[in-house]
């Protein structure tokens, strides 16, 4: 069946998360790298402890806790609200550069994303992006209380487009992400961000992992979970013309 719609992620794919970079450095100078990167690790891992010990909240809370975390392994003091205000760099990560231009060239599809953000943060991210007219809806796994990969989400994704899964193209650079999706059944494609052969190459000038290169190897590579992303891109705009190599829809544009 024909692609109808394409399903977005947020974190790492639309938007950067690494950006949070300028506010950690401003608040703790010389230790901005680590919490950067220390505090997105926790952050995702807190999704998935929440998930499994079935104690839910919102992607807020999962933010500040794992910031909270960060800066006390680090022995940093913060006060509850320097904390919040640190962690509100979530609600201004930086859009990616070809972003725009590639929902503007897949305008023919229903377009949506899909992310373990609350709505509140969703809704402040894109407002500052400046994306909300491309997009026909935003989808939070708050709707339903369960994180990412579970296949809860990615089924109530295709409820609220009203769409069966193989209409449905979904696209993350989060491997995690990569392998629940496909795991459920849909058509994935991922952003490839960190190419294998360079984080080898970077690895080696190094010499050492520093925690923007753990970073790297632990969550922006693909997963060993026998699930595979259908199509692996560098640039969200690859998506115009995978897309349009694939049948098209009966209908363009996103309904009334």
């Amino acid at each position: 069946m024909p692609i109808k719609a394409l399903v977005f992620d947020a974190y790492g794919t639309l938007f950067d998360v690494q950006s949070v970079a300028a506010a950690t450095e401003a608040a703790f100078p010389g230790h901005g790298s680590a919490i950067t990167q220390i505090w997105r690790l926790k952050q995702l891992e807190y999704t998935w402890l929440r998930a499994l010990m079935d104690r839910y909240e919102d992607f807020w809370t999962v933010t500040t806790e794992s910031l909270d975390f960060t800066l006390r392994t680090l022995g940093l003091a913060a006060t509850p609200e320097f904390l919040a205000g640190i962690a509100g760099a979530y609600d201004a990560l930086a859009l990616y550069p070809e972003a725009r231009a590639a929902l503007e060239g897949l305008a023919s599809y229903r377009l949506a994303i899909f992310s373990n953000g609350s709505p509140a943060m969703l809704k402040r991210l894109v407002a500052q992006a400046g994306i909300g007219e491309f997009l026909e809806t935003v989808i939070s796994v708050d709707e339903i209380g369960v994180y990412k990969p579970d296949p809860r989400g990615y089924a109530h994704v295709e409820k609220r487009l009203g769409l069966p899964r193989d209409e449905i193209l979904f696209v993350s650079s989060n491997g995690f992400d990569i392998a629940g999706a496909k795991a459920h059944g849909f058509a994935v494609a991922r952003i490839e961000r960190v190419p294998e052969k360079a984080l080898r190459s970077e690895i080696e000038s190094a010499g050492t992992i520093d925690p923007s290169l753990m970073f790297k190897a632990l969550r922006m590579q693909p997963e060993r979970l026998g699930f595979h992303a259908d199509v692996t891109i560098a640039a969200l705009t690859d998506l115009v013309s995978y897309a349009a190599d694939r049948p098209q829809p009966a209908t363009s544009g996103s309904p009334s």
